[in-house]
């Protein structure tokens, strides 16, 4: 039988983490869940042990690249056959994963994305957000040929494969958005997008604050002109 892990990324979310949990486990009643606790200074791990999931944690806080992706170590290393990644601040409306699941499940795609700009009721971010991610949704589009609409969206699925290829240092380590769908298409992997309804952050914490986004667009242009430098070939061998 086919084993599937939801995998949340956590940082000081012991409000909320409770609740993702079960709205997760609501939806998909039969999955594993795993929070990655990435050095949290409340109590997010052991809140999120409580309510049933299985808990790695960060000594200290490394950033939300390196947390998913130790999230993907440990599906591949446990022998999951496929994985759903939701935010742990309650953005991402769980019963959308079932959707976003299929695809993938039916070998239909390797890669499913979920936009918030194809679903009607979503919640839009502010206007400087929503600037970064028009500049990125159109760059994307060009270079992979196909329209993205939300190229930043956290809300994903994807077979062993993909996790496999997320394993390795190809990887990046801060902010893998658009960059990383880039390197899924020149390594050959299918993608499709599909709408699911995102909430606003009820806390207002954001990681684009401050100086964040700049650096953000900088880092991020920087990463796809790195990826663009690199032949389809060698993403290949990687996958």
């Amino acid at each position: 039988m086919a084993k599937t892990l939801v995998v949340i990324p956590a940082y000081n979310e012991a409000e909320g983490i409770g609740s993702v949990i079960a709205d997760v486990r609501r939806a998909v009643p039969d999955v594993e869940i795993l929070v990655v606790d990435d050095g949290s200074r409340d109590e997010t791990a052991k809140v999120a042990a409580a309510a049933g999931a299985i808990v790695l944690r960060h000594v200290f806080n490394m950033g939300y690249g390196v947390t998913i992706q130790t999230g993907y170590k440990y599906a591949y290393e446990h022998g999951y056959d496929y994985l759903v990644q939701v935010d742990g601040d309650g953005q991402h409306d769980p019963s959308f994963i079932p959707s976003m699941l299929d695809p993938v499940m039916n070998g239909e795609v390797d890669f499913t994305v979920g936009s918030r700009f194809l679903w009607f009721d979503s919640y839009r971010p502010s206007f400087t957000r929503r600037l970064g991610i028009l500049f990125f949704r159109r760059l994307v589009t060009v270079i992979i040929g196909r329209n993205i609409t939300d190229p930043t969206s956290g809300f994903q699925a994807f077979n062993r494969s993909v996790m496999k290829f997320f394993s390795t240092d190809i990887f990046p380590c801060d902010y893998p958005d658009a960059d990383m769908l880039i390197t899924l298409n020149m390594a050959g992997f299918s993608i499709r997008e599909l709408p699911v309804r995102m909430f606003a952050n009820k806390s207002g914490k954001t990681m684009h604050s401050g100086f964040k986004p700049l650096y953000y667009m900088f880092k991020m242009c920087l990463s796809i002109v790195v990826t663009l430098l690199r032949n389809r070939q060698f993403y290949r061998r990687q996958a």
